[in-house]
Formats: structure tokens, C-alpha cells, sequence
């Protein structure tokens, strides 16, 4: 195998799902609280309710999913799903009917 299809594989993804209540100031600010401090950790907007982060491996995927588990407000619906960079890779994305092009995959320092 060679070393680009191994980090097809070891490469992960971590993606949050999440739909938290806005009814009242408070929720607001509740959800804006949590939006902000998964962005402070690397995580980027995919959807309005659905952020991303490239990870090195799923070790380090791991450590970002404690964080945000510590996060966790008391109300909403959250979601985490970790996935390879392969299988990341064959999504496909629309604007509309067309198919838009995938934003460029961040580079990733790794010291070994």
C-alpha cells in the first residue's frame, strides 16, 4: 500500500451536528457560546448547524471529541461523527443542482 492511500485511512475528519434552542436570549446566547468555542478549536462552518475539522489522526480526532464533549450545552441535540479522510473524499456537494467544488483540505503539520 502506498503512503497516500495509508493517510486516506489515518487521516480523520470529526464533523458536529447540532440543532440547539433559540427561542429565548438566553438559548441564543447559549448557542453562540457553544458555535464559538468549537470554532476557538479548530472547527469550521460546513452547514449553519454542521461544523468540521481535519485531524491527523484518530488519536488526535479523539482529543477534539473530548472537547467538545465538555461543551456539551444543556439543551439541543448534538451530534459527533468521525470519518476517514477517504471516505470524506467522496462526498459530493450541491449548490442546487450543481455540483460545487469542495473547499481546499487544510495542511496538517505532523513532527514525529
Amino acid at each position: 500500500m502506498n503512503n497516500n492511500r495509508l493517510n486516506a485511512y489515518r487521516i480523520m475528519w470529526l464533523l458536529v451536528f447540532f440543532d440547539l434552542p433559540t427561542e429565548t436570549r438566553i438559548d441564543r446566547k447559549v448557542a453562540s457560546k457553544f458555535r464559538k468555542e468549537i470554532q476557538k478549536d479548530g472547527f469550521t462552518m460546513f452547514q449553519f448547524s454542521i461544523y468540521l475539522r481535519h485531524c491527523a489522526s484518530v488519536e488526535n480526532a479523539e482529543v477534539h471529541k473530548k472537547r467538545v464533549k465538555k461543551l456539551l450545552p444543556n439543551k439541543g441535540h448534538i451530534g459527533i461523527m468521525m470519518i476517514t479522510d477517504k471516505q470524506f473524499g467522496m462526498m459530493e456537494i450541491f449548490q442546487g443542482k450543481q455540483e460545487s467544488s469542495k473547499k481546499d483540505v487544510p495542511q496538517q503539520l505532523e513532527f514525529f
